[in-house]
């Protein structure tokens, strides 16, 4: 914009020790963009508006004089920024309180600006308050020139935008981890195909009467080792799950195993991982969501590990405790019921959090992490975890004495144990029937085959639907008792060729496996109530019993 008189071009800043002096008491000096004067006089009731207008937006308003480097602030300095009225009246102060990261672009952009024929600029960037935190702020500036074009002052209101920064930044990790589960549930997938191979092969070479003693010992390791990726691959298919899970009774130290063996071994070489598990005879069990349990005991290590960045130990601890009514109660809890409890306990060596820290620890989007180190699984996430299971959080912690974070969850009687199985006691029944093979994975359809055939199954194999109905046609008339499909198949999925062939034959019987998440195939391909399916990673034991089951039917 330009300032149409010469005698309104100052080169001495606008002294506006109040946003009245600095909106209405100069209508005049700024102009419609269709270059027509504001014409309205002071004392228009209208013109008060302005004011009005700008303090209920709570922004901070600056007037930089480009010319003299002098700079004011109508508004904002102390409601928005904390600043005192003494504050220094340079764009120096401005300059410096900008975030070092943001100092040299911000400059940059404003320098081009006032040195074009613009009359705005916006952009964004962070600045320091007086209490030493850094603000989101989005500016948007008015540029003001003289007759020859030259910049001569740059008002700026500065929105605060730190929340919707966050509420940005929140959905872009969701987004992240999303992404990131589909690509965990896919990784699942393929394991579990690598998985059934080698637990069929595996029993397969224990069958064999010349593998015996140390050869056999080999074997049984292999398919130990595959058990236990199998576990692996059951934690990554829970963290990509989407969809609400139900709660189960399991033992507390169950989940602590599993995590040290496959997953906190990542935290660090720099860092010890330590557990003292409780020695309860009955053990210790809860009803929760394992998934979720395991994704709160990783966030807290992961927390902890940021806690030390030179190493120290990481401690994990179960142990049963009983909590008394308040204000005996150690959780400083109100709604805390009295009772036994399974406490889990995760402790570092680390930095220690101040009693400012612990009093926002649980807050939704307060970190103490840089940006690029803020975890997708937040606190307040775990926080709400917990109590929606029944349980309660504790932090101990004092500044450079490291800090412990107790997980309390209600303890619930074990379930029945199973009944007692003697080993080799009943072995699985095979038969005679026709079974219909149909995966896609050649590895897993190979060791399918022979597994069954093993049990005395006649056989047909097939890779997709095309061959599947050309095999059927070639059949010469003989009946399929059973169609074992994989659900995912790239011409159309395992559940729709198996009602096109069951509207066919209505006495075939039908049993599905996958190594996916129900809940990521398409709903008209899921499994229905009362219809057979086996998850991969399955060995032939499974694999026996659960063919038979579906043709018993």
């Amino acid at each position: 914009m330009r300032l149409e008189n010469e005698d309104q071009t100052t080169e001495t800043p606008i002294q506006s020790p109040s946003l009245e002096q600095f909106v209405v008491g100069r209508p005049q000096e700024i102009l419609h963009e269709n270059k027509t004067s504001v014409s309205e006089p002071a004392s228009s009731p209208s013109t008060g508006y302005f004011a009005f207008a700008a303090r209920a937006t709570n922004d901070a308003i600056r007037d930089w004089n480009v010319k003299t480097g002098e700079l004011c602030w109508p508004q904002g300095l102390t409601s928005l920024l904390g600043y005192g009225a003494s504050a220094d009246n340079q764009i120096s102060f401005w300059q410096k309180n900008l975030h070092p990261a943001d100092r040299s672009r911000v400059s940059a952009l404003i320098s081009e600006a006032l040195a074009g024929a613009g009359d705005h600029w916006s952009g964004e960037y962070r600045f320091r308050r007086a209490d030493g935190t850094d603000i989101n702020i989005l500016e948007r500036a008015l540029i003001l020139r003289d007759n020859d074009g030259s910049a001569t002052r740059l008002i700026g209101s500065m929105m605060d935008v730190t929340a919707r920064k966050q509420l940005q930044d929140q959905l872009c990790r969701s987004q992240r981890m999303e992404a990131f589960g589909q690509l965990a549930a896919g990784v699942a997938h393929d394991f579990n195909n690598f998985l059934t191979t080698i637990l069929g092969y595996g029993d397969l070479l224990l069958h064999e009467r010349q593998i015996k003693g140390t050869l056999a010992e080999h074997v049984t390791e292999i398919r130990a080792a595959a058990g236990r990726a199998s576990a692996l691959t059951q934690q990554l298919l829970a963290f990509s799950r989407r969809g609400p899970m139900e709660a189960v009774v399991v033992e507390v130290n169950s989940i602590i195993t599993n995590l040290e063996r496959s997953l906190l071994p990542l935290i660090g070489e720099n860092i010890s991982v330590v557990c003292h598990l409780h020695h309860e005879k009955g053990g210790a069990h809860i009803k929760a969501d394992p998934g979720q349990i395991t994704q709160i005991i990783l966030n807290l290590a992961v927390n902890a590990r940021d806690a030390m960045p030179q190493g120290g130990q990481l401690t994990l601890e179960t142990s049963i405790v009983e909590l008394p009514t308040h204000p005996q109660c150690p959780i400083d809890c109100n709604d805390c019921v009295p009772g036994h409890y399974v406490a889990i306990s995760v402790s570092d060596t680390g930095t220690g959090m101040s009693e400012e820290v612990k009093t926002h620890l649980f807050e939704p989007f307060f970190t103490t992490k840089a940006d690029d180190r803020r975890s997708g699984l937040g606190l307040a996430t775990c926080y709400g975890i917990v109590h929606q299971s029944g349980g309660h959080l504790r932090v101990q912690s004092e500044e450079g004495k490291g800090s412990t974070i107790s997980v309390y969850l209600p303890r619930v009687p074990a379930p029945p144990a199973p009944p007692y199985k003697k080993p080799g006691a009943k072995k699985a029944r095979g038969g005679t029937e026709t079974i219909l093979v149909l995966e896609d994975d050649v590895s897993v359809r190979h060791i399918s085959v022979r597994m069954l055939r093993a049990l005395g199954y006649q056989v047909i194999e097939a890779a997709n639907s095309t061959d599947a109905r050309q095999l059927l046609a070639e059949n010469g008339g003989r009946k399929v008792d059973l169609l074992l499909t994989d659900m995912v198949m790239p011409q159309i999925s395992g559940r729709r060729f198996a009602d096109a062939l069951r509207a066919k034959h209505p006495n075939i019987k039908v049993l599905f496996i996958s190594g996916y998440l129900e809940e990521s195939l398409q709903p008209s391909d899921r499994c229905e109530p009362g219809m057979f399916f086996l998850p991969k990673p399955f060995d032939a034991e499974q694999l026996a019993l659960k063919v038979r089951e579906a043709l018993d039917v």
